[in-house]
């Protein structure tokens, strides 16, 4: 049987996580497999036992510990931030960690329909035998309700507004009624919803303040310093190395400090001495962008290469990650390259291939 691309964080970590429940006995809300403190543990890495606990966010530590109490209430956590946030890897990882299911996920599209979030219905057993439960077909989220785990809803302000707010009242009541049988099924203890969310793209519908009243916002923001971006961007290149059998540090840690070096600086509007203003392309230019840079670099080094990363590998995937609106992105990253890149000591090779590219 071949191997799994991506198993699911409750596969992936599964050593991890029966190693905290081990030696977690701490109090636990009804229905999570661990404690608040052990799921904070597990998000942020530490020791269970001889257990190594790999971090999974890199980050202040509050704002876990407050997306974590949130889902030990009965209000909804809402995960917002610019995309390349680790949004979504975090909400998967919560979710493993409390319910041991990370899989009960919505992916909200402009396509999401009512049906996707509350039930729809078998209708071959519809038409024969009329609305029954056995032609009922449940969401995800009437399945996290019934089995009092956490539901994911993925992208909720792509989802047109009239179509979120089905989300209201099974939210403000944990009850979600089935008017075509007459009945209603009520959430189990357990039971909660992580939404994740932008408002930065295109196609972004505003959440109604009815909707956004019943999730508690927790913030996620992008990596505060060089070193830290550097750090998650290695880290998340070695996982990613392993899955596709690439070679050990087939990224070298120089090329990922450039690479991240460019994208700060460029998102930021300034080079980070603070010496020069710069111009900012529209490009989100994330973390999670600048690890796809790096990745499709590794793959050329290793099969069109000597298996060395080098800087006409990640030239092509730099500008393109870059370079979103020709007419202006164009002018911004030449600029960039002539008064930043140009001058930088050893980063000649660099401007070479961005030239040449």
């Amino acid at each position: 049987m071949s191997e799994i691309i991506r198993p699911h964080a409750e596969s992936a970590y599964a050593h991890e996580l029966a190693a905290l429940a081990a030696v977690d006995d701490r109090p636990r809300p009804d229905n999570w497999l661990l404690s608040p403190w052990a799921v904070v543990t597990y998000l942020l890495g530490g020791k269970a036992g001889d257990t190594e606990i790999e971090p999974k966010y890199y980050g202040k530590r509050r704002i876990i510990e407050i997306a974590v109490a949130t889902l030990a209430t009965d209000r909804a956590l809402l995960l917002l931030g610019v995309p390349g946030t680790a949004k979504t890897w975090v909400s998967e990882h919560l979710a493993a960690a409390i319910s041991g299911n990370s899989t009960l996920l919505v992916q909200g599209t402009a396509g999401t329909t009512e049906e996707m979030l509350r039930y729809g219905w078998n209708y071959a057993r519809l038409l024969s035998e009329g609305p029954s439960e056995k032609a009922l077909v449940a969401s995800p989220v009437l399945h996290a309700m019934q089995q009092g785990k956490i539901a994911r809803v993925e992208e909720l302000t792509r989802i047109p507004a009239d179509v979120q707010d089905a989300l209201i009242t099974l939210l403000s009541e944990k009850t979600l009624p089935i008017p075509e049988l007459g009945s209603e099924v009520q959430a189990v203890h357990g039971f909660n919803v992580i939404a994740t969310a932008n408002d930065r793209d295109k196609g972004v519908h505003e959440l109604s303040s009815a909707l956004r009243r019943r999730f508690n916002t927790v913030i996620l923001p992008l990596p505060a310093t060089l070193d830290e971006e550097v750090t998650i961007v290695q880290n998340r290149l070695n996982a990613l190395g392993k899955t596709l059998e690439l070679p050990p540090n087939a990224a070298p840690i120089h090329e990922i400090q450039r690479l991240v070096t460019i994208f700060r600086e460029l998102r930021n509007g300034k080079t980070e001495d603070g010496r020069d203003k710069l111009k900012s392309p529209s490009a989100t230019l994330s973390t999670a962008e600048a690890i796809s840079v790096i990745h499709q670099g590794q793959a050329l080094a290793v099969h069109f290469g000597d298996g060395d990363l080098r800087a006409h590998d990640l030239a092509a995937g730099l500008t393109g990650a870059i370079v979103k609106d020709p007419a202006n992105d164009q002018v911004v990253w030449q600029e960039y390259l002539e008064t930043v890149v140009k001058k930088r000591d050893g980063w000649q090779d660099l401007y070479r291939a961005c030239k040449e590219s």
